[in-house]
């Protein structure tokens, strides 16, 4: 596994294609469901609606380069461990990690936990190697800028439980930040296998930004958007790598570092 302490040399993050807002969100945002992430709780399977405040979606996060004036760019969301200070997004979101912060439940310009700069990212050697959409998750850990909160991100705002190992047709919720907007969607469905080490599923309205974006069975992190196109050209379909033993590996190595 690869293990790199920051800083590392930047590269342009590949952005999925954005998509104009094709739903009446605010209608939606009464539908939304309750704490735990499971596909019966909020609007109906394949609608994308407002992610509300709770303490699921307080867990997930926008990537923002430099600060919030540098405009958030992929989606973050808070695992368990035990420092209780790592984050899983997408591989393809840490081309820049000495530069990159967490803003953990960010809204409308706030960051209400405050902003987590990262210090050491987790990835394969099949994504540092070649960038194999199959590698496209990582794990980073994090502390806080310039001393801006006490503790751990994951006291704060807790953490999922990381699930492999998944049904081909697991019920999926994903939550996620278009960069177009300041606010969370979320949306729920069944998944399929696009192969063997690819998983898909169909939600409209997750456009760039919405890499990374935790994909949640039962209120556990069972993978990330990303993977094949870096998790799909059209905003409708959406991808992720299938997390088998060497995410887990991964997962295991950022929970032990301490």
């Amino acid at each position: 596994m690869i293990h790199r302490m920051l800083p590392r040399p930047a590269r342009r993050i590949r952005a999925r294609r954005a998509s104009r807002i094709l739903l009446a969100l605010t209608a939606m945002a009464a539908l939304l469901g309750v704490d735990l992430p499971d596909a019966a709780a909020g609007p109906p399977l394949g609608v994308t609606a407002w992610a509300r405040p709770d303490t699921t979606a307080d867990r997930v996060g926008a990537l923002f380069a430099d600060g919030l004036d540098g405009g958030h760019f992929c989606t973050a969301a808070v695992v368990r461990s035990d420092d209780r200070d790592v984050i899983a997004t997408a591989a393809h979101c840490l081309e820049s990690p000495y530069t990159t912060v967490f803003a953990p439940g960010y809204r409308d310009g706030e960051a209400p936990y405050g902003l987590w700069r990262l210090t050491g990212v987790y990835l394969a050697p099949g994504w540092t190697e070649d960038q194999d959409p199959d590698d496209d998750i990582a794990f980073a850990t994090v502390a806080p800028v310039d001393g801006g909160q006490s503790g751990s991100v994951e006291d704060l705002v807790g953490g999922f439980p990381v699930a492999a190992e998944q049904p081909d047709d697991a019920a999926v919720t994903v939550i996620g930040y278009p960069r177009t907007l300041e606010s969370p969607l979320r949306c729920a469905n069944t998944t399929d296998l696009f192969s063997e080490t690819q998983r898909r599923i169909g939600c409209p309205d997750l456009s760039s930004g919405t890499s990374g974006s935790p994909w949640l069975v039962d209120g556990a992190l069972t993978g990330v958007l990303g993977g094949h196109e870096d998790g799909g050209s059209v905003p409708e379909i959406s991808y992720s790598a299938v997390m088998g033993d060497q995410a887990v590996e991964l997962y295991r190595e950022a929970a032990d570092a301490g």
